[in-house]
Order: C-alpha cells, then structure tokens, then sequence
C-alpha cells in the first residue's frame, strides 16, 4: 500500500483486484466505513469499463471537470456491475455502492503515472485525519501503516475534492469540496480562451471581437452571453494581472461593436485552460505555453490563424490595429462557424 499526492489530498491507494491491500485500506480509512473506495482513473476513456454505455450529458461532466478535483458517481445497470466484477474477479460491493460507482481522474501527473503504470484498477481513500498534508507529516501519523509515501511536496488544495451524482441531463451535489455548485455551473459553459503574451493587445481584442459575435448570434447584448451558457476569455502567457488594454486595440474593435472598457489582463492558469472548450492562441509559441502547464490540453489548442503567427501590433500606428481587428474578426468568424454555442 502506497500513499499517492493529488491536487486534493494526499491518498492511500491500492489495486482493487488485491483483496491483501484493500483489506488494508479498510483499516486505514477513519471511522470504519465499508462503502467502496473511489477508483481512479488516469484517462477519460478509462471510465466506459466501469460504466458501459455513457450520455452525452455524463460525457461533458467527464470533459469539463477530468483531470481535476472533481469525483462523479454514475448510476450502473444491474448487468453491467455483474459483468465488470466476474471480469476483475473482485466482489460486486468492493467496486459499486449499491447500483453506483464513483470515479475520479486526479489532476497530478504522478499519480496519474502511476495509474497508468500500474495498468490495474486503482482505489484511493484520504490517508491521514487533516486536509492540510504534507509527506512529512503523514509519515509521522500513519507510522508503518503504508509500505511507501511519494513525497510531491504541500497538496495543491489541501482540501477534499467535490463528488457529484450525475444524472441524465443535470447534477447534484453529494459533498461539497473544492468546488461549489456556483463553480461546477461556471465549468460546464462552453467557454472559448484566447491567448497571447501581454494581454493587452491580440488577446482581448480577440475575447471582445468574439463576444460581440456571438452576442449577434445569440440575439442578446454581449454582456449577456453568460445567461446562455457561453463565456468567452483571455489570458496573456507572460501578462501582469491587472493591466488595461492599450487605447489602440481598446478604439480598433470598437469599430466592429466591441468594448474593451472593462478589462484587465491576467495570466494564462492550469484553471484557465481546464475551464476552456476551446483554446486559440495568436502564436505556435504560445500554444506550447498552453501545453505546458495541461499537456492534455493539446487537443483542444490551436493558433487562430490555421498556418501563420498573429504579429504582436504594440508599438505600431492605429491602421496597425485596425487591420489587425479585421483579420482577427474574419479569423473568428470562420473558427466560431463549428462550435456549439447556446
């Protein structure tokens, strides 16, 4: 038995067709609870073995919130549980609750790697009584119960992760964690991020461009798009937060009905890229800062121009960004014609 790091909570782990580890886990957990652990996976594609056939709705969840501090628990048809459990050769109730499964996919590449590794069907519980953990003090409390401790250094949250009950076309929460339902609403949106370094030029001009495109789309003001379940963002890979747009980008997109007044810039974040459907970058060189902080986001990451770098305008004359506001609208136009919005 082994104690794993994840963006929560450090957890004891074991595989679950080990019936010496599970027996072990079951000791460690506090309070003597005997409902199963939550399996983690370390792929989204993972989860069809537990769960057989999955909705589309049950599939966004996955999208929107895998990898992250999010565990889900699935409804499983009576044929489907018997099915996995002769498959693994484990018990029904060590796998399902009932007629449920929780599953997480951990937003840590260690464990993660482990999972993967491992190529067996991995359960974790949270080892030790706190939520704020490090290695060290785990060693110290759980004192020879575990075999080993990966030591990655404090949790990212240090605290628990949020489980939600997924049903056909909504959700309810379970426990409450790192995420609140205000949170988990804003997550599910189709949310469109550009990015380029600063912030202050492409980027916003892009998120204001787009917005308006949409919002025409969509029938409401831009401020409104939200309300319909479509958020668009920016963020710059080398911005200082706070900063505005610069006056030249600000009068560029007003041009076309955007409106810049309101923005400060921000820094590309790991949350900003989970968050996102869709990713467009104004340089190659700025989709590598994407992937460099969520390799898995590689997949939904592109340049906004298909085959050419967007030139950084700061510094240049008004017609500079004029002419840039014109191809980035003709550049959205065509990018936004295939994404489901409202």
């Amino acid at each position: 038995m082994v104690v794993l790091p994840t963006e929560t909570v450090y957890g004891a782990a074991g595989a679950l067709t080990n019936p010496h580890g599970l027996a072990r886990l079951k000791q460690l957990r506090s309070g003597g609870e005997s409902k199963p652990f939550t399996i983690h996976v370390a792929r989204r594609e993972d989860a069809e073995k537990y769960l057989g056939e999955i909705n589309d709705y049950a599939r966004r969840l996955m999208r929107k919130l895998w990898p992250g501090p999010v565990a889900l628990m699935f409804e499983v048809p009576p044929q489907r549980r018997a099915a996995v459990a002769k498959e693994m050769n484990v018990a029904e109730s060590d796998i399902y609750n009932g007629s449920t499964i929780t599953l997480r996919f951990p937003d840590h590449i260690v464990t993660t790697d482990v999972i993967l590794r491992a190529d067996l069907p991995i359960v974790l519980t949270r080892a030790g009584a706190g939520e704020t953990q490090q290695a060290s003090q785990l060693a110290a409390e759980l004192d020879g119960r575990v075999d080993l401790i990966l030591d990655a250094g404090p949790s990212r949250y240090s605290k628990v992760s949020t489980i939600l009950r997924v049903q056909p076309n909504r959700f309810e929460i379970v426990r409450a964690g790192i995420y609140d339902e205000r949170i988990i609403e804003r997550l599910l949106r189709t949310t469109v991020l550009f990015v380029c370094s600063g912030n202050t030029c492409r980027s916003p001009m892009a998120e204001a461009l787009a917005r308006k495109i949409i919002a025409d789309k969509l029938k409401v003001p831009a401020d409104e798009i939200e309300k319909k379940g479509v958020s668009v963002i920016s963020a710059g890979s080398f911005a200082m937060p706070g900063a505005r747009a610069t006056p030249a980008a600000a009068d560029a997109v007003k041009a076309y009905g955007g409106d810049l007044s309101k923005h400060r810039s921000r820094l590309l974040s790991d949350e900003l890229i989970h968050e996102a459907d869709v990713i467009y970058t104004m340089s190659r060189s700025h989709a590598m800062a994407v992937t460099a902080l969520v390799p898995a986001a590689a997949e939904k990451t592109m340049t906004l121009a298909p085959d050419e770098d967007i030139e950084d305008p700061i510094g240049g004359d008004e017609s500079l960004y004029r002419e840039l506001a014109t191809q980035l609208r003709g550049l959205i136009e065509k990018r936004l014609e295939s994404l489901p919005l409202g």
